[in-house]
């Protein structure tokens, strides 16, 4: 059984940097280059996680993405990945301060992805479930594509799961840019977006169900609070985080998590054990330098 996992690869260049920006001057940091992009990360760790998956996407024909797709294929990830001369791999530029981020983003080749790139990776042999990043959706140039990979992949008797990605293109486009997935992922601010300015301070376990009108399954996460699931019929389901004494670096956090859900969910656990593995891999994720395990 093979996920596919369709999004952004990217170049991240991460940046710690101590207290504030001094703009217009210099501002000491630690900086780093490594492989990023939200649903590239998730197929790393879902491969960590020893999962069979295929990652799907567009790179330029240029040394960064010669470098990205030798690191997923390092890590056990098999490619899909169309290569173009006239467009560059895609960049993003991170700075982290206290456990928070601002990104600066280049999308390069990954608005290039295409219908035709969606159907060659649906066919990878053994595929059982597919991931979308909404950052896909949030591009009107590939955003088609996004939305036929749902479309596609029921049709073809496979599961979905969509990850929410950011707040502010989902507040900026609204959240009918979503379309319908087996499993909407969404943080708290992507949660409260997506359920509207009613529930602009519901909890968790209010903001979980009312997901449900975008997905067979929603799951809300936490951060340090956990993350809680909800499904037709049932009620929500917490799991409290996992205690991370030192937080490093949440660049992949939300990726990290959405791999260790899926794997556990994939193989056969209920919603509370596969929240914990999500929580887990979270909390790995956090205490290191980078979005890749």
């Amino acid at each position: 059984m093979t996920v596919i996992v369709i999004g952004d690869v990217v170049t991240d260049i991460l940046t710690v940097h101590e207290g504030p920006l001094a703009i217009g001057s210099d501002t000491i940091a630690s900086v780093r280059i490594s492989g990023g992009g939200s649903a590239a990360n998730t197929a790393a760790w879902l491969a960590h996680a020893g999962q069979a998956v295929t990652f799907a996407g567009v790179a330029g024909r240029d040394e960064p993405g010669d470098a990205r797709l030798a690191e997923l294929h390092a890590a056990g990830v098999a490619t899909s990945v169309r290569r173009v001369p006239d467009r560059p791999t895609g960049t993003v530029v991170v700075l982290t301060s206290d456990a928070e981020r601002t990104m600066f983003t280049d999308r390069g080749a990954n608005r290039l992805l295409s219908r035709d790139d969606v159907d060659r990776a649906l066919a990878t042999p053994g595929a059982r479930h597919l991931h979308l990043s909404a950052y896909v959706l949030f591009d009107a140039d590939c955003a088609p594509a996004g939305r036929h990979a749902l479309v596609e992949a029921r049709r073809r008797g496979l599961t979905t799961s969509l990850d929410a990605a950011s707040a502010a293109p989902l507040q900026r486009l609204g959240s009918a840019v979503l379309p319908w997935a087996d499993l909407l992922l969404a943080n708290l601010d992507e949660a409260v977006v997506i359920a509207g300015r009613q529930r602009l301070h519901g909890d968790p376990a209010e903001l979980a169900p009312a997901l449900l009108t975008h997905a067979g399954e929603a799951v809300v996460k936490s951060g340090p609070g956990g993350a809680t699931w909800a499904g037709p019929g049932s009620d929500p389901v917490h799991v409290a985080g996992v205690h991370v004494p030192e937080v490093v670096d949440p660049t992949g956090a939300g990726d990290a998590f959405a791999a260790g859900y899926l794997a556990a969910r994939l193989a056969g656990a209920d919603p509370a054990a596969a929240l914990r593995a999500g929580n887990e891999l979270g909390a790995r994720a956090v205490s290191k330098l980078g979005g890749r395990p």
